[in-house]
């Protein structure tokens, strides 16, 4: 299987408590976008592109709705990104992105997931030069032709490719990942994108076993249990 099943893969794998925490991820980058500027989508950008995210994510109307109108309250939270790097169990390799308004406490739970799995954290870009940053666009066609044109007419920087079962899959530099939306829903009308995102994506997968599973698991499942923590990437495949 190629990158694009992984990547659908994660897409899909949402259980209750997983769309709760997709929904609160979204929330809270659309509160910081519109707090940042002004807090209607049709006069900022940054706003615009994350609530097209979150609707790619089947975020309800209602949440981004909340997300928005918080934001133009008065004062409210002040959020700051955080990465962490570390290695899990056997030779799986993890990145931690968070938004917090307390890098300490963050810092002590990420920690701590980690500790408790037989995992480490590593220090800055110890493992993130393991991966590739990319925008990654996932929709219903099969014409990998016609979409490539469309995009090397449209000056889009394209890494990758690929159709699986009548999904295609591009992957281009993250910078033109809103150009690459806007140039194939000039070609092909309302695109619904299955995939809209900036991602990490590792240049080689591993497989575990036996008691590192259990624990790889146990480390995925306690991360996503810290509020702060708003995305893991990691190596694995086949879980």
């Amino acid at each position: 299987m190629g990158r694009a099943f992984e990547v659908r893969k994660a897409a899909m794998a949402k259980t209750a408590d997983a769309k709760a925490k997709v929904y609160s991820r979204y929330g809270k980058e659309i509160y910081i976008a519109a707090k940042n500027g002004v807090p209607d989508p049709e006069m900022n950008v940054a706003l615009k592109r994350v609530i097209d995210k979150a609707k790619a994510n089947q975020v309800p109307a209602d949440v981004i709705k909340r997300a928005v109108e918080k934001a133009k309250g008065a004062g409210g939270e002040n959020y700051e990104s955080v990465r962490y790097e570390g290695f899990g169990p056997g030779s799986s390799t993890v990145i931690v992105d968070c938004l917090t308004d307390n890098t300490n406490r963050t810092y002590a739970e990420v920690r701590n997931c980690f500790t408790k799995s037989k995992a480490k954290l590593g220090a800055i870009n110890s493992v993130s030069f393991m991966y590739d940053n990319l925008g990654i666009l996932s929709f219903a066609y099969d014409d990998e032709e016609k979409i490539l044109e469309v995009l090397i007419e449209a000056d889009v920087d394209v890494t990758e490719l690929e159709v699986e079962d009548g999904m295609m899959s591009v992957y281009v530099a993250p910078t033109d990942l809103y150009k690459a939306k806007e140039a194939i829903e000039a070609a092909l009308g309302e695109v619904n994108f299955e995939v809209l995102e900036i991602s990490m994506l590792p240049k080689e997968y591993v497989t575990l076993d036996g008691e590192d599973v259990d624990m790889f698991h146990r480390l995925t499942s306690m991360l996503d249990q810290v509020d702060d923590v708003q995305q893991v990437y990691h190596n694995v495949t086949g879980l």
